[in-house]
C-alpha cells in the first residue's frame, strides 16, 4: 500500500562514505540551516527548484521563448531566470535539448522509494551496508522519514540518518527506534558564531546529541572543517571538551572543505559566500587530526 509522500532531490547508489559498507544514500530536500559552506545548496529550499548547468547551455534561447511566465531572459553572460516569476513548471527543462536545465526536487511515495532502495539488498547484505537518509535535513520531513525508516528496518536493513541535529526531541523519539546509526554534524561550539555562519542557534543541536548518546544509539560525529571559520584553536578546544561528555561515539569524521559546490550556487543564481576560500592543505589537516587523536578520540578523515 502507498505510504506518506516526501520530497527528495537525489539518490546515490553504491555509496561508501555515508555509513558502514555499501549503501544507498537518499537526499531529502529542505533544511532549516543555511551554512555558508553548504555543499548541497540545492537541498536548502523545501520546494522544487530549477538548476542551470552553464557549461551545457548552447545559448539557443528556446527556454526564454517558451517560458509561460516570461521569467527567462538571454544576456551576454548567459541565461538568467527571474526566480520571483519562475513557477518551476518544468517547461524549459523539457524543451532544453542540451540538458542545461534541471528540476531539483521531486515527490516520492514511501513504498516506491523502498522498492528503489531494496534493489541493492544483495550488496548491503554482503558488505554489512544499508541505507542512509541525508539532505538537506531529513528530520525536516519527520512523517516521511519515520515511515521509510520503519519500512526498511521491518525488512532487516541497516539504517543511518545523517543530520544537523536541529529538530525537536519528539521527532528524534519517533525515529530512534528505527535508526541503527546517526551521522551527527557538529560545526561550531560558540552559539553566536554558529548563528552567524548557519543561521540557527546550536543549543538544540547540542542538547539532542547529549540525549542520543545517553540512550546508547550508535553515533558517528561529523565535523565539517572550514578554514578560518571553525578550525581555530578555540573552537577545536571547545569541541574536544564537549565530546568528552558524549560517551560511546564510534568515530569523529573530519570533513575538509572544498569548493566543488560553487557551480551549483551559480546554477541556482545564488551568491557563494566563500569564493576566495582556499582548499585545505595536508599539513594543517594532519595537525587537527593529531590534536583530536591526542584527546583519545577515534578520528578519520572523510566518510
Amino acid at each position: 500500500m502507498p505510504g506518506k509522500n516526501g520530497l527528495i532531490f537525489d539518490i546515490h547508489r553504491f555509496s561508501i562514505h555515508d555509513g558502514p559498507g555499501i549503501r544507498t544514500t537518499v537526499f531529502f530536500k529542505g533544511c532549516p540551516l543555511n551554512c555558508w559552506w553548504c555543499h548541497n545548496p540545492e537541498s536548502q529550499s523545501s520546494l522544487p527548484e530549477k538548476l542551470v548547468i552553464a557549461n551545457r547551455c548552447v545559448h539557443c534561447g528556446v527556454c526564454a521563448q517558451i517560458c509561460p511566465e516570461h521569467g527567462i531572459v538571454m544576456t551576454e553572460s548567459g541565461v538568467k531566470t527571474d526566480r520571483q516569476r519562475c513557477s518551476c513548471c518544468g517547461t524549459c527543462v523539457e524543451a532544453c535539448f542540451a540538458d542545461a536545465n534541471e528540476m531539483v526536487g521531486y515527490e516520492v511515495d514511501t513504498a516506491d522509494l523502498y522498492t528503489l532502495i531494496a534493489r541493492d539488498r544483495l550488496f548491503y547484505d554482503e558488505s554489512a551496508g544499508g541505507v542512509t537518509f541525508s539532505g538537506g535535513e531529513p528530520l525536516s520531513q519527520p512523517g516521511f522519514l519515520t515511515d521509510i525508516l520503519r519500512l526498511c528496518r521491518a525488512n532487516g536493513m541497516h539504517t543511518a540518518v545523517d543530520t544537523s541535529g536541529y529538530a525537536t526531541w519528539d521527532v528524534f523519539e519517533c525515529i530512534i527506534p528505527h535508526t541503527n546509526l546517526f551521522l551527527y554534524d557538529l560545526k561550531l561550539m560558540n552559539d553566536e558564531r554558529h548563528k552567524h555562519f548557519t543561521g540557527v542557534s546550536n543549543h538544540l543541536i547540542l542538547e539532542n546529541l547529549k540525549k542520543i548518546s545517553r540512550l546508547g544509539t550508535p553515533l558517528w560525529i561529523r565535523f565539517p572543517l572550514v578554514p578560518s571559520i571553525n578550525d581555530d584553536e578555540e573552537n577545536l578546544e571547545q569541541m574536544a571538551a564537549f565530546l568528552v561528555d558524549i560517551p560511546g561515539f564510534q568515530r569523529l569524521s573530519l570533513l575538509p572543505y572544498h569548493s566543488a559546490a560553487e557551480s551549483k550556487y551559480n546554477g541556482l543564481e545564488q551568491t557563494y559566500a566563500l569564493q576566495e576560500l582556499p582548499a585545505y592543505n595536508a599539513i594543517t589537516l594532519e595537525k587537527i587530526k593529531e590534536y583530536f587523536q591526542g584527546k583519545g578520540f577515534p578520528v578519520v578523515v572523510g566518510g
